[in-house]
């Protein structure tokens, strides 16, 4: 918002004194120190989606730029920036941001576009400080209900997809898509028998006990 006392950064505040100057010097190099911000995605992830090495994606700066009388300014689009996986050696959960997806853009106080391209450490490629070009997407912020989740409750893990499938996890036992099975369903199937009559060949056939699943 434009300051009560006058138009633009500067107020006649700011150089009433020589401390008060200098406090706005120091506060204007500071305003250019980039930490982090909320971003939205708007180029669907790129370079390494699914069943690859992470990848990157493009976003954009959600709050907005003010000049000095007030007036509001879009940012840029924020180009490959490399977003977050949880993953730990070849292992991994992937679920990829998708354009829409609302998260937070990490600004590193280097340049990272050589470790970037090279994916291993490397010199900086430029000496910028604090650049926007340097951010990491971490998502995850401000984002609406999911349709497919896993979500861990205090009585256990209920896993669900869009299609209406579940798997409810509960000290009861586990319902799939609305069938319990406990340990007395187990216990039946454990000790399930099928006697058989004679095969195509018109060999006999014995019991075999409960079927091996997959077999």
């Amino acid at each position: 918002m434009p300051d009560t006392l006058g138009f633009g950064q500067l107020s006649p505040l700011d150089v009433a004194s020589d401390f008060n100057y200098l406090i706005f010097v120091i506060t204007s190099v500071l305003r250019r120190v980039r930490t982090l911000g909320l971003v939205q995605v708007v180029t669907a992830p790129y370079g390494g989606s699914g069943v690859n090495p992470v990848g990157f994606l493009d976003a954009k700066l959600l709050v907005n730029m003010l000049d000095g009388v007030g007036n509001s300014q879009p940012h840029g689009t924020i180009y490959r920036l490399p977003y977050f996986r949880l993953q730990g050696g070849l292992n991994a959960v992937i679920c990829d941001p998708v354009v829409g997806d609302k998260g937070v853009a990490l600004i590193c106080d280097r340049d990272i576009s050589s470790v970037k391209q090279n994916r291993g450490q490397a010199n900086p490629g430029s000496n910028r400080r604090f650049n926007l070009a340097d951010g990491l997407y971490l998502g995850g912020y401000l984002n609406g209900t999911p349709n497919q989740y896993v979500y861990f409750t205090p009585n256990g893990i209920t896993l669900a997809d869009k299609n209406g499938n579940s798997i409810i996890m509960a000290p009861g036992g586990i319902t799939i898509n609305g069938v319990l099975f406990d340990n007395s369903t187990a216990f039946n199937i454990n000790t399930h028998s099928h006697p058989q009559g004679s095969d195509s060949h018109g060999d006999s056939e014995v019991d075999v006990g409960a079927p091996v699943p997959g077999s």
